[in-house]
């Protein structure tokens, strides 16, 4: 166990990761160019540390222990004692090689030196280092301290003991250690590709405004905070770049297609909260709430028919339309009269009524991945009535939940999302680059997921998402959508998405 620890780079990553170290027993040496900037960093965390005291989470005794244990390093040379050096500088790959090769001229054969890198190849930054072997990737998230996970990476030809070793300092710090191999976005990263690059392609196609999407992913799977509130947070700078970063590292693979959309808007400065504006305003750092757009009333005068096999949906729709005074027809054709609600995965409403012969100007589409408790959402195509859309909003929203109306879009919102999460999700297991239990963690407490890729799957139905990827591939006619044979093959062996490839 690593006993001695350099830091270098005394930015919100360096003081966090060690305040991290210092506080579960290790002698931590921070070392940044900039002497201020230890200074700052030290105070930053003692200040932390008093305010966990004065919450009764540790005692006057530990905290003391703790900040003695933070100590600044003077010089690079400072370090020569440590036993793990883990530096937090630029994101540039030529200065990082130069540290380390400086460090390997200061610190001893049996050091570990380890990059906390996001973006750059661990095995490129170890490229030019006398031993390779004893550089990984230990990429931690901000807040370090809160954000109980960090990516131990292993390089081409970084040693396996030295990656056991940063597993058992991460377990006893607290944080889940998540191994995997050098590739492109590692693991949080490449997994989180989808949520974010697919949300924009909808908004680029005019499906819904950014404050739906945001809504119904957040009402909907439950998501702590939508696409594109989460771009604000953490700056569309920062986001977009990684997006074009983990593109080009997969040699422009379609999933991963950043949007012109970001591009421009970080053109135009519009970064989000740090900026004062983004996809929202802020003042004050605090989010502008745009209020939600209230229907006009109109007089219900059709009655309603549902095409769905699922009987929990259809008894649902029954009884918020008896509470509109609607009615909902059983025949298996509707009348002349009937507004028609179509349930397809995957598929837009024209297509979904095109193929069952029913009357454009009356049929519009129902959401059947919606939270029906939350909100729910309806896709109308060119063809409807105005009249057909407020009357269907009207009468679905009878019971006080709100309905949201996005226009003609294959998979609609939360089906279109999810179904690229998930199959990313399974791409990654499918390549090696995690098991299904260590991605589902490590997105749930990286990215704060309600629940993990997999496990959405399962949530949703494996053969559901299926369905709704081979849909959209179809209506698109690209190769983004295509289906993972990870998901593939378990829905066809009904197998949940968690089975390993092998059965020992």
């Amino acid at each position: 166990m690593f006993k001695r620890i350099g830091v270098i780079g005394a930015g919100a990553m360096g003081r966090g990761i060690a305040q991290l170290f210092a506080s579960s027993g290790q002698q931590v040496l921070l070392f940044d160019t900039r002497a201020e900037a230890i200074d700052d960093a030290l105070a930053f965390n003692r200040n932390l540390l008093q305010r966990a005291r004065a919450k009764g989470k540790m005692t006057e005794a530990e905290l003391e222990a703790t900040v003695a244990r933070m100590q600044p390093a003077a010089k690079l040379t400072d370090l020569a004692d440590c036993d793990l050096v883990i530096e937090a500088i630029v994101e540039l790959l030529e200065v990082k090689q130069k540290l380390f090769a400086d460090l390997e001229a200061i610190v001893s054969t049996d050091c570990v030196l380890a990059t906390n890198t996001s973006s750059l190849s661990v095995t490129r930054i170890a490229s030019t280092a006398k031993h390779p072997e004893r550089v990984a990737g230990f990429h931690f998230f901000n807040p370090v301290p809160l954000m109980k996970i960090v990516e131990v990476v292993r390089g081409e030809r970084t040693d396996e003991c030295h990656i056991q070793s940063l597993v058992a300092l991460a377990e006893q710090a607290g944080h889940f250690p998540a191994i995997t191999p050098d590739t492109p976005g590692f693991l949080v990263n490449h997994a989180g590709r989808a949520f974010g690059t697919e949300a924009l392609r909808m908004l680029s196609e005019g499906v819904a405004s950014v404050q739906q999407i945001d809504r119904i992913l957040r009402d909907g799977p439950g998501f702590r905070m939508g696409p594109f509130e989460l771009f604000d947070l953490t700056g569309l700078d920062v986001s977009h770049a990684v997006m074009e970063s983990v593109y080009e590292q997969f040699y422009h693979d379609p999933r991963y297609t950043p949007s012109f959309i970001a591009a421009q808007r970080v053109a135009a400065g519009l970064l989000g909260r740090k900026t004062g504006q983004g996809f929202y305003r802020y003042q004050d750092g605090q989010k502008i709430e745009p209020s939600e757009p209230q229907p006009e009333t109109v007089l219900i005068t059709r009655p309603f028919w549902l095409e769905t096999d699922d009987d929990a949906l259809r008894n649902q729709v029954a009884d918020v339309l008896t509470k509109a005074g609607a009615t909902l027809e059983t025949g298996s054709k509707p009348s002349d009269d009937a507004i028609c609600l179509v349930t397809p995965l995957g598929d837009d409403c024209s297509t979904a009524l095109t193929q069952l012969g029913l009357p454009a100007e009356r049929t519009l589409a129902l959401d059947s991945f919606a939270n029906w408790e939350k909100r729910r959402t309806l896709m109308r195509q060119p063809a409807a009535s105005a009249d057909v859309v407020a009357q269907a909003r009207q009468a679905l929203s009878a019971d006080g939940v709100p309905v949201e109306v996005i226009n003609d879009s294959p998979g609609f919102v939360i089906q279109r999302l999810i179904a690229s999460v998930v199959n990313l999700g399974c791409e990654i297991v499918q390549k090696g680059i995690t098991t299904p239990q260590t991605l589902d963690r490590a997105i749930q407490l990286a990215l704060g997921y309600p629940k993990g890729p997999l496990a959405f799957g399962e949530h949703y139905g494996a053969a559901n998402i299926l369905a709704v990827l081979n849909n959209l591939q179809t209506n698109y006619g690209e190769p983004r959508y295509r289906p993972s044979p990870w998901l593939r093959r378990r829905v066809q062996l009904e197998l949940p998405l968690t089975t390993p490839d092998f059965q020992e």
